[in-house]
């Protein structure tokens, strides 16, 4: 169990890397990955699931203890990345799959990797997850709704398939994992060492089969989708900081709101976007993952070194 536990760790610690490297995978090696392309709900449950095992009323504690910096961090991330990613569709004049994919993610819950990424930049992590867990277990009616309303000028969208199935990817593995925690409580902690691992494992191949099945829509309009993405995230980001300082939270509280917003469940999104419309609606999550988790891990970084300065700057002389 410990070699199985390092080996996780170092996975989960590494996390960029692998997405990086099956994302190249995906692309240069699409015949080892397309074959499963109908396993990305699967994929994305297994995902859920492991959420499920990991959650406790301590994430929920928060939202009783700050229901209004919880509510805000939810609000700020189903206004602020949506309405970028409108505004970024209309304003650059995207083909219609490549709009209606860019606002597929801009509508979707946080993503997995922010709470990682709000720790290590020192920010509030307790606030982060509980906003991650609200903006996940309301996402069967704020991301169809979200979607029905930005982006039906591009294709028709149903809101009743995208609810059903976002019900079937995401809430129902998840309240699996809580019940199998709470009947086999020392079994789900033993086996939650192993989750970074099969989480990483499951993200991976969703970006691969993805990029895979994308290959040449990938050549064709790549770079376009790839400067979108950087685009929409870095001004999630921005966005972020700036609506949690308008609000007046702290340092540690403005980090929390900068991953939870900037951050999404990109497994979400190419889920959605490979059961409900055209194949290159997909691209931008699988990009989407792939930047965001290296853009959060630098952005991390440089926070978690600002307040190490900061902290050292303000220690009394010897």
């Amino acid at each position: 169990m410990n070699a199985i536990a390092r080996v996780s760790k170092f996975v989960g610690d590494t996390f960029s890397v692998w997405v990086i490297l099956f994302a190249l995978l995906g692309f240069f090696l699409p015949s080892w990955f397309i074959g499963l392309k109908g396993q990305i709900s699967l994929l994305l449950g297994i995902i859920m699931f492991g959420m499920g095992l990991t959650l406790s009323s301590a994430d929920f504690r928060e939202v009783f203890r700050r229901p209004l910096d919880v509510a805000l961090g939810v609000i700020g991330h189903y206004i602020i990345m949506p309405l970028l990613a409108f505004g970024l569709a209309v304003t650059l004049n995207l083909p219609p799959d490549i709009a209606v994919g860019v606002i597929l993610v801009g509508c979707c819950p946080s993503g997995t990797a922010s709470n990682v990424m709000t720790y290590l930049a020192k920010g509030d992590v307790a606030l982060g997850v509980s906003i991650a867990s609200v903006s996940t277990l309301i996402a069967p009616l704020a991301t169809p709704a979200m979607i029905s309303l930005l982006a039906g000028q591009w294709m028709h969208v149903s809101a009743g398939s995208l609810i059903l199935d976002i019900l079937k990817v995401v809430i129902v593995p998840i309240i699996l994992g809580v019940i199998v925690k709470a009947l086999f409580r020392k079994q789900a902690e033993a086996a939650t060492v192993a989750l970074p691992f099969v989480s990483t494992l499951a993200i991976v191949l969703i970006v691969a089969i993805v990029v895979g099945l994308n290959k040449s829509h990938i050549v064709e309009s790549g770079l376009l989708i790839f400067a979108v993405v950087i685009l929409h995230n870095g001004l999630g980001y921005l966005l972020g900081y700036l609506f949690a300082r308008l609000v007046g939270m702290d340092p540690a509280k403005r980090k929390a709101i900068v991953f939870e917003t900037g951050m999404q469940n990109s497994g979400l999104g190419a889920s959605l976007a490979a059961a409900h419309f055209n194949p290159l609606a997909a691209v931008p999550s699988a990009i989407f993952s792939v930047w965001h988790n290296i853009s959060g891990s630098l952005l991390a970084t440089w926070f978690a070194r600002r307040a190490a300065r900061r902290e050292k700057e303000s220690l009394p002389l010897q």
